[in-house]
């Protein structure tokens, strides 16, 4: 197996390839989308058929095991505690609508550890990188978390995931009364994009309950490497979590 820093070196340079090419040949047969027969709130684009391609054949070569969006489980050539998990575009709506934020994620996985994630965030064509014992970049500047320390003074990127379920009201009290204990709130559409933001300090607390593992893996290791803190369970569907990922200072969930 290749050494942690050279799995983090290729997966960089995947990344930001594969969203370049996206970018550079971008036409709107990459943005024809249809939803999804099995969730009907959720759309699938070609774009994620063709960046999970070129991601996919890229990291399949290093025989380590996968867990994409599109693809699922794929076995790799070795046993190993350690596992990419890709979003090949997280904000798919987005995407196709023209509507914000949306990104290539990719993150390695040791067990139930994040080690190291790559986000490409496509709107600003930014590399964003890092994890716990690496610390965390923007096309190689540094970055960290906030140092706000009231949540009544805090901003919180949230959203509604494709499983939520928003007709219960038992749920949607849950939810607001998580909310309201924060100056504001953004729904950026992209959970990956809502870490870099915590990541970066742009915003103090990403939280989001039922959210995909392949939608966070890149992001909370990102936010690690930023100084800042993350929790996360397993939630109530196959491979989703229950996040909540802070600066330092607001690293309690309640």
């Amino acid at each position: 197996m290749l050494k942690v820093e050279e799995l983090l070196e290729l997966t960089k340079s995947i990344a930001a390839k594969a969203g370049l090419r996206l970018l550079d040949n971008l036409s709107q047969e990459n943005k024809e989308f249809v939803y999804s027969s099995e969730h009907p709130k959720e759309i699938k684009a070609l774009a994620d058929t063709v960046l999970e391609r070129d991601i996919l054949k890229a990291l399949i070569p290093t025989g380590l095991p996968i867990l994409s969006e599109e693809s699922g489980n794929i076995a790799g050539q070795q046993e190993s505690k350690y596992r990419f998990i890709v979003d090949p575009l997280d904000g798919t709506f987005n995407f196709v609508k023209g509507l914000g934020s949306c990104a290539i994620s990719i993150a390695l996985w040791q067990d139930q550890k994040p080690i190291f994630g790559v986000i490409y965030s496509l709107m600003e064509r930014q590399l964003f990188w890092g994890g716990g014992d690496i610390g965390a970049y923007c096309d190689d500047q540094v970055i960290q978390a906030s140092d706000t320390l009231n949540k009544s003074e805090a901003s919180i990127c949230t959203g509604f995931p494709v499983r939520f379920e928003s007709e219960n009201n038992l749920t949607m009290q849950k939810f607001l009364r998580m909310v309201r204990q924060y100056s504001k709130v953004r729904m950026l559409g992209s959970a990956a994009v809502s870490l870099v933001n915590v990541a970066k300090g742009a915003a103090d607390v990403y939280s989001e309950q039922n959210i995909m593992i392949w939608d966070v893996a890149a992001g909370l290791a990102i936010v690690e490497g930023a100084g800042g803190s993350v929790h996360f369970d397993p939630g109530t569907i196959e491979h989703s979590l229950d996040v909540y990922a802070s600066n330092r200072h607001l690293s309690k969930p309640n």
